[in-house]
């Protein structure tokens, strides 16, 4: 069985990397992968901590699964609602750079 710590580091370098995609990239697609990245390291840690810390109940207990599939859901609407309105602002800017979008300005 792997320990803990490995599959800690590798959620923390998931995130380390979807955080500097969110942050440096300019493209609104480029910014919604590093996005999905941080919340592919949240379901890491969820899975890992509910394989590795025993319950105080002798039942199954199925915390940590029922709560990566609510970020599963979460980051599947995410993903939809961002790609729906990034589509929308290209349509009426013929841009998806983050920078150039200034909605307030006609």
């Amino acid at each position: 069985m792997i320990p803990l710590p490995f599959y800690l580091t590798l959620a923390a370098a998931l995130f380390c990397i979807g955080l500097y995609g969110a942050l440096a990239r300019r493209n609104a697609i480029a910014i919604l992968m590093g996005i999905e990245l941080m919340l592919n390291a949240v379901n890491i840690n969820l899975i890992a901590f509910w394989r590795y810390v025993k319950p105080a109940a002798p039942t199954m207990d199925l915390a940590g699964q029922i709560f990566a599939l609510f970020v599963i859901t979460l980051a599947a609407a995410e993903a939809a609602i961002g790609i729906a309105l990034i589509i929308a602002i290209y349509r009426s800017r013929d841009t998806v750079n983050v920078e150039e979008v200034d909605l307030m300005k006609w």
